[in-house]
């Protein structure tokens, strides 16, 4: 079989496609990056006997470019947005970050892609001011890319402001804003503002939402409007979070990261975080980071694995019983494989022949202390420096790292 073919088309046997719906035991096959109905008797097949195959991850609210920088020194809670980021006016001083903000901002955003893709992000939502570095054809993940967006009402330095992009943004865009964020009255009362000047609208994703109150919600569900959660970062500088129950029930509610500097690890401790919660029942959990999330954002063939959506995978051992437990709980070393556009780009090393057929060159690294193999497009040692439990491998560890065989890998 030609390599050539071999990246086109694949099917994955054996396994146990986790679909929005549930749980279809039939075969995933790939044909040019996208889920296909069906592949030419000559493509490569993956054996996934005994595992399960989950969308790629999408993460609804992600500033790539800060995932390297000290957070701020504090265990203070703030009373909204707005003061945090006084606050962090005189952290800039701090030789820790200093040094940070010396690295090159592609260098940086590259690395906030690869975090993602490590803990099987396949898609984000970038909130900050687009940079050439994100059309890289071999960026680290898929990003959103038609939308219209503002940092926040009261932060008019930064960004596009609010009525002008709001009104420069297609309907059938998503328009970004953080808002709401933060326990007092000022952020209480920005859902009003923002419904004032005209820009609640279907379109609107509003990002954290801790201050909304009852009657918010009910105008954001009956609008049409989408809210993004970012519990963990919520929790670290304003002391709670929002209630997310009837906006995921109504299906208006996304899951986020934030980034490093305030939020969570990656999009799996965030997962974990809202497990650990009683917030909401399992079955909401996927939709968070899969199809409710795509729906808010405008991305029709992200977050689902039926026919024509791109083959974008996280690759799990099957645990036994509910499949999400196989998923939701795990840390980002236990991923047996992430893929994009059908293309392995990490994965344990016994999928050492996947990378092979697929045409994609792999390089041995380790993640938090066990092997893997990463697409070598990926491994920039730049990058790699930036991310802690990242270790690219001696030249000399390739044939031990190979040897790793899965049952060890799913311990």
């Amino acid at each position: 079989m030609a390599v050539r073919s071999a990246r086109a088309h694949a099917s994955l046997c054996g396994a146990a496609s986790v679909l929005p719906q549930g749980v279809s035991r039939a075969p995933l096959r790939i044909r040019g990056g996208r889920v296909a109905a069906s592949v030419p008797a000559w493509a490569y097949r993956v054996d996934l006997r005994d595992h399960l195959i989950f969308p790629g991850l999408v993460n609804a609210h992600e500033h790539l470019q800060v995932n390297a920088v000290p957070p701020l020194a504090t265990t203070a809670v703030f009373p909204n947005s707005y003061a945090w980021i006084e606050a962090f006016q005189q952290h800039f001083g701090e030789p820790a970050v200093i040094e940070a903000l010396l690295v090159p901002k592609a260098v940086r955003l590259r690395h906030g892609g690869l975090k993602n893709l490590l803990a099987g992000t396949t898609c984000v939502a970038h909130h900050d001011p687009w940079h050439t570095a994100l059309d890289d054809a071999d960026f680290p993940v898929a990003l959103l890319r038609d939308y219209g967006w503002s940092y926040a009402l009261d932060w008019t330095s930064y960004g596009p402001p609010v009525q002008q992009s709001f009104a420069q943004t297609p309907v059938d865009w998503p328009w970004l804003i953080h808002l709401a964020e933060g326990t007092d009255a000022a952020a209480q009362g920005e859902l009003a503002r923002l419904d004032e000047l005209g820009c609640l609208a279907p379109r609107s994703v509003l990002v954290h939402g801790v201050g909304l109150r009852e009657a918010d919600i009910d105008r954001i569900i009956a609008v049409g409007a989408g809210v993004v959660w970012c519990p963990t970062s919520n929790e670290r500088l304003l002391g709670r979070t929002l209630r997310p129950g009837r906006l995921a029930d109504a299906g208006h509610l996304a899951l986020g990261t934030d980034s490093r500097l305030s939020g969570s690890r990656d999009l799996l401790e965030e997962l974990r975080r809202v497990a650990a919660g009683d917030e909401l029942p399992p079955q909401q959990w996927l939709g968070l980071v899969t199809d409710d999330a795509a729906r808010l954002l405008r991305l029709p063939r992200h977050g689902h694995l039926q026919v024509g959506a791109h083959a974008d995978l996280v690759i799990v051992a099957d645990r036994g019983g509910d499949p999400l437990r196989s998923l939701v709980g795990i840390e980002r070393r236990q991923l047996r494989a992430v893929v994009r556009d059908g293309l392995p780009r990490i994965a344990d090393p016994d999928f050492a022949d996947w990378f092979e057929a697929a045409g994609v060159e792999a390089v041995p690294v380790t993640l938090d202390g066990r092997p893997k193999l990463l697409a070598k497009a990926l491994a920039e040692p730049a990058v790699i420096a930036l991310e802690p439990g990242l270790v690219l491998s001696d030249a000399r560890d390739t044939r031990a790292v190979q040897a790793f065989i899965s049952l060890e890998a799913c311990r």
